[in-house]
């Protein structure tokens, strides 16, 4: 077998197809992806080696983000939506910034929701600590954990509610968006508020964004909000990169049971429904709350965790769809299985 026909873990597409650069020497293989993939490296070598036939490869694996719908600091622009509030999405959004990072990706996090930002507290940046202004005008986004960010929640104190009518809210989104010296992104990030306002349609006509992400969990109400997220995202010709379900299941600490407090299978049916993936399932589990809430979310303090794992896995899943996308190849939301544990 030819190594270029290697189908992608996430697309199932082979690699040829999809514009990766492939260079090889015997075991001694490089290949450029169009997602970021650090944390596969050891199980791509072995499956590799088993689809050449060989007993072991060396693997140099590299990534180039696709370029962006126009030219600028930002390539790609990912919003991360949800119908309703309260199904975790802001937590979904900031561990997702932080696994592409983690995975090889330079990425920023834009906080969209000007009612309610919560991303300052969630990255650790203290009440009352500003961006810094350039030339009078522009913001320099803050480092967090490896990423870039903006909130509204810098510029204001964490009690000071947003009183504001709709125009002066999508302005201030524009603002905080065009208006920030973002350091050239591989990715932003975009937390969106809940529901389907001034926002998003702000978002959708202003700004040049290649996918969305909707985060839900597998309550029929939390699930037929979803359904209005994603046809909201259809309806301005902005695609639907996957579906996120979160609080899957609980895992009992003391006895280990798992149970699926809100339903099972609801991430996967709106997924398959719609034709795109299903991203993630992630579970209901006290530490990811905490670890948000404390400034240092799941993925910045347990990187190589089993928790950190499934969000990389999501990260990685979602960068695929929309490289897939761009290559004219995307995938149906068919995938490889990948075990994330060691052999």
């Amino acid at each position: 077998m030819k190594i270029e026909q290697f189908p992608d873990p996430y697309l199932g597409t082979p690699w040829q197809a999809l514009g990766a650069r492939i260079l090889s020497s015997g075991t001694q293989v490089s290949v450029t992806l169009g997602y970021p993939a650090q944390g596969l490296v050891p199980r791509l070598e072995r499956d590799l080696a088993a689809f050449l036939g060989v007993e072991r490869v060396e693997l140099d694996l590299r990534f180039r983000a696709p370029e962006g719908r126009v030219p600028g600091p930002i390539r790609n622009i990912i919003a991360v939506a949800s119908g309703k509030g309260g199904v975790g999405k802001s937590t979904t959004a900031v561990n997702l910034a932080l696994a592409l990072e983690r995975e090889g990706a330079r990425v920023g996090l834009l906080d969209a929701d000007i009612y309610g930002p919560s991303q300052g507290m969630m990255l650790g940046v203290p009440d009352g600590r500003r961006p810094e202004v350039k030339d009078g005008k522009f913001f320099v986004p803050i480092k967090a954990h490896g990423i870039q960010a903006m909130s509204m929640s810098f510029l204001v104190t964490e009690s000071t509610p947003m009183v504001w009518r709709g125009p002066m809210v999508s302005g201030a989104l524009q603002q905080l968006l065009g208006q920030t010296l973002w350091d050239d992104l591989d990715y932003l990030i975009v937390d969106m508020p809940p529901g389907t306002g001034d926002i998003q349609l702000t978002l959708s006509q202003k700004v040049p964004v290649a996918g969305a992400v909707i985060v839900t969990t597998p309550q029929d109400i939390a699930l037929l909000d979803a359904r209005k997220g994603i046809e909201m995202f259809r309806k301005v010709d902005i695609p639907v990169l996957g579906v996120v379900e979160n609080m899957a299941t609980f895992c009992c600490p003391n006895c280990g049971h798992e149970t699926a407090i809100f339903g099972s299978g609801g991430g996967e049916r709106i997924a398959r429904e719609f034709g795109t993936a299903l991203l993630g399932r992630l579970p209901l589990d006290l530490r990811i709350r905490e670890e948000a809430d404390g400034g240092t979310p799941t993925v910045a303090r347990d990187p190589e965790g089993a928790i950190a794992a499934l969000y990389r896995d999501a990260a990685r899943h979602m960068a695929a769809e929309l490289w897939g996308m761009r290559a004219g190849a995307r995938g149906s939301g068919d995938r490889l299985e990948i075990s994330m544990t060691d052999d």
